[in-house]
């Protein structure tokens, strides 16, 4: 099987809640989504897509995913995308660093190797654990009570775990915190993200004023050694996003039993092949996941499933549905929320069909 095209679509997912807010009054209303769509000389077309939170969050942008397919596609027409290993190597040799710009081709290969097998990528990721996995609700943020009020709003559909956006002012994030604790019932899961956005004075504040609160507290501070010394201050259950982008770091926060959970976003390691690499580490090293990207459609969606469902249930500490956050859908048979929770689909491959007529003319088009 060799790769004999590959097309490059734009797509914008605006928000049914009209805006995203998080720390540091970053905020975005709508998302400019990438979805890569690669052919096989055998006629299998299998679909990726990556989209990142805004150029403010991580280091990578919307229009930088685009050029920097447009660099590596000429050089991929003719691999075999079915051997993902010497694909990634591949793309690394051709372009140092750059995770991001290498994650849609990596998911779209990935769904041509399932569909070349006849199996659904969660098989191929490491196998189906149970009949469907538990989805958070990101919590835009806002005030105490409006916080609170969506919570229940979410709550009454099926959610039971919450990921709450502070990293303000503390006085405020202690009033949300605790303001969308009252909401909760036991055995409900309330994790405290600051996205990078306290400093390490106000990040000891907080966690003092919650200190009675059952709350996770994640990516306090925006370096890992900031991270660390909060992490060193609070007995509060500890997740480490932001900073977790590689091997090297997950192995060195387990040295320093520096987290009790991580956040994999798969864009941030470059596609499912390093994705599933940290999630496996973690399984062995006895740390909890999240699975889930910077942001994304129905395409995304679909790959967050299979590496979730593809996770041991006890080490998926949960995942997200971020086809349920936006208005516009891209793909027939991309998974949907069910009461909080989403299973990945049985289909062969990442089990979506693209919707052309969404996804309208290529912007980069390699033959």
């Amino acid at each position: 099987m060799r790769i004999n095209r590959i097309a490059v679509y734009q797509v914008d997912l605006p928000l049914h809640e009209g805006s995203y807010k998080w720390s540091g009054g970053k905020s975005v209303e709508v998302f400019d989504s990438t979805i890569v769509s690669i052919q096989t000389e055998d006629g299998l077309v299998g679909h990726g897509e990556v989209c990142p939170l805004g150029p403010f969050y991580l280091p990578a942008y919307a229009q930088g995913v685009r050029a920097g397919i447009a660099q590596l596609a000429p050089d991929l027409i003719g691999e075999d995308p079915t051997q993902l290993a010497r694909l990634n190597r591949r793309m690394d040799a051709l372009l140092k660093g750059h995770p991001y710009v290498k994650s849609a081709i990596d998911l779209a290969c990935w769904d041509l190797l399932g569909q070349a097998s006849g199996q659904p990528v969660c098989q191929l990721l490491g196998g189906r654990y149970g009949e469907d996995f538990v989805l958070y609700r990101a919590i835009s943020q806002a005030s105490p009570d409006e916080m609170a009020a969506r919570v229940s709003s979410y709550r009454a559909e099926g959610y039971r775990r919450f990921q709450l956006k502070v990293g303000g002012v503390p006085e405020a994030d202690i009033e949300r915190i605790r303001a969308v604790r009252g909401v909760l019932e036991p055995g409900d899961v309330l994790v405290a993200d600051a996205n990078t956005g306290w400093l390490k004075h106000d990040a000891i504040r907080v966690v003092r004023g919650v200190r009675d609160v059952d709350v996770y507290i994640e990516q306090p501070c925006v370096t890992y050694e900031e991270c660390l010394s909060i992490r060193r201050r609070t007995d509060h259950p500890f997740v480490l996003d932001e900073s977790i982008d590689g091997i090297p770091i997950l192995l060195r926060g387990q040295a320093d039993q520096a987290m009790d959970v991580v956040n994999i976003k798969i864009s941030k390691f470059g596609g499912l092949t390093k994705a599933r690499l940290a999630r496996d580490l973690c399984v062995e090293l006895g740390i909890a996941v999240t699975i889930e990207d910077s942001w994304g459609g129905d395409i995304i969606t679909a790959a967050i499933a299979h590496l979730a469902h593809s996770t041991p249930a006890e080490f998926l500490f949960t995942a997200t549905d971020f086809n349920s956050y936006v208005t516009v859908s891209t793909a027939e048979g991309a998974p949907q929320r069910r009461h909080g929770r989403m299973s990945a689909s049985q289909a062969s491959g990442l089990g979506i069909t693209a919707r052309m007529e969404v996804l309208g003319e290529p912007v980069i088009d390699v033959d």
